[in-house]
């Protein structure tokens, strides 16, 4: 005889990392169609990471933060123009956080208490080697991760 744990028929919070790329608009795609069909509440985060060059470069860390800003900026305007469109309201909060993608995801992710998880496949060469946001998620073990292509 099976157990099983009530209450877990599917996700409540699901939190997907949107960096502005094909694979994580698919990714943000992907929730939005999981949180209409389980009532789930979206927590879209952009994380700016403005690496090692922004210690070296004063200018590189604004310029960072001002494109984060407008990716945000954009990705707000794509969710009120398909609700309006469709007429589904769907609720969500988009964050714009500075650091480490996978560190700050998972931080946020404790913080939101996500049931879920869901990113968008590295397009980068070296991550097969480094590590994508992707596998650090999966390895931290905390949620269930969706990994979308």
């Amino acid at each position: 005889m099976s157990t099983f744990e009530l209450g877990t028929d599917g996700p409540r919070v699901i939190l997907v990392g949107v960096d502005g790329s094909e694979t994580s608009l698919r990714a943000a795609a992907y929730a939005w169609g999981m949180a209409r069909r389980q009532g789930s509440k979206v927590v879209m985060v952009h994380v700016t990471d403005p690496g090692q060059m922004s210690a070296l470069v004063p200018l590189a860390w604004a310029s960072a933060i001002e494109a984060g800003e407008q990716v945000v900026a954009r990705l707000r305007e794509e969710i009120e123009t398909l609700a309006a469109c469709t007429g589904v309201r769907i609720p969500y909060v988009l964050r714009s956080e500075v650091g480490d993608p996978a560190g700050v995801l998972a931080r946020v992710a404790d913080e939101i208490k996500a049931d879920a998880v869901v990113v968008g496949a590295s397009t980068r060469a070296g991550h097969r080697f480094v590590g994508s946001v992707a596998i650090r998620l999966v390895r931290a073990g905390r949620w269930p991760v969706t990994v979308v292509p």
